[in-house]
């Protein structure tokens, strides 16, 4: 199943007052994948899936989508394929069974298809956990709620191809595991996933392949098995008495790289002599060692290093 694509998109190019959103972008997604989509804010992430769901028309490029060519904006996306960009937006006032229903009837009206039983929505708001909600008016939802119920309109197309921006990101994450946990359902049952996601934990954690993106252009794409041999060896993490003078103190010193640690500190990748030196180093300054501790490499650690995120020397 995984060896027949789902989504090749080649080349892809979006320019908007005369700035690159994307130059020469290749994505590839198998059937049976979960397929991380990471870049910093501003990236282009967004862009790609608006253009990928015929929302935005590219500049260049060729997309194929299940095996057919498709050529974007202004024409009918195919009946397979289903998603979202940023917040999905319903009927306020109506419940969200009416907003599922009404979604469904008119998809299948344009296909020419009898209308779906009541029965469909009342288990996809099930599967996202709304059915206690589901006739409760959508302007009632808070953030993490409207994400659940965008879940639900785009798995009654039953997709092959699934587009999703941020899916989780306004969860709490009892409701971010739910959704992860229905993702890799679609995934196990045939569908090709494509997720733009913050959450580098949570990527590395489903995905067995990821795109990571930066200003517009592919820092890497390929398998997480792939990704793995380029990421440093170790790591360690140091929280000093001054980080910004221990942080100063790095730059230039050969064979030591040095970041600012997402949860305080510094993150140091370094052999066992060079990091050695570096701690007399700091001795000799008199900032102080207040911990120091070794983990494995992340794909965190790698996708700032790919794409040159963070305060590095």
């Amino acid at each position: 199943m995984n060896d027949v694509s789902a989504l090749e998109a080649v080349l892809i190019s979006k320019r908007f007052s005369g700035r690159a959103a994307l130059a020469d972008v290749h994505v590839a997604v198998r059937r049976g994948e979960v397929h991380g989509l990471i870049g910093p804010n501003g990236a282009g992430k967004t862009t790609l899936l608006r253009i990928l769901l015929g929302l935005v028309r590219r500049d260049a490029g060729t997309m194929n989508m299940l095996g057919r060519a498709w050529n974007g904006a202004g024409n009918r996306l195919p009946d397979s394929v289903a998603g979202f960009v940023e917040t999905p937006t319903f009927y306020p006032y109506l419940s969200a069974r009416v907003n599922l229903t009404l979604l469904t009837g008119l998809d299948l009206q344009r296909r020419l298809q009898p209308r779906a039983g009541s029965s469909v929505v009342g288990q996809a708001l099930d599967a996202v956990g709304l059915a206690s909600s589901a006739d409760a008016a959508v302007a009632t939802f808070s953030a993490g709620m409207r994400q659940r119920l965008g879940i639900a309109a785009a798995s009654l197309r039953r997709p092959s191809l699934l587009l999703l921006d941020e899916p989780t990101s306004a969860l709490d994450p009892a409701g971010a595991r739910d959704v992860r946990a229905q993702l890799l359902e679609l995934a196990a049952a045939g569908a090709g996933i494509l997720f733009a996601s913050h959450d580098l934990v949570e990527v590395e954690s489903i995905c067995s392949a990821v795109t990571i993106i930066d200003r517009g252009r592919i820092a890497f794409t390929g398998s997480i098995a792939d990704l793995r041999p380029r990421m440093p060896s170790e790591t360690c993490v140091m929280r000093t008495s001054d980080d910004r003078a221990a942080l100063d103190l790095a730059g230039g010193r050969a064979g030591l790289r040095a970041t600012v640690a997402p949860e305080g500190g510094l993150d140091l990748e370094a052999d066992a002599d060079t990091l050695d030196a570096f701690v007399i180093a700091l001795g000799g300054h008199r900032i102080a060692i207040r911990s120091l501790e070794r983990r494995p490499p992340s794909l965190e650690s790698l996708f700032l290093r790919l794409t040159g995120d963070g305060e590095t020397t």
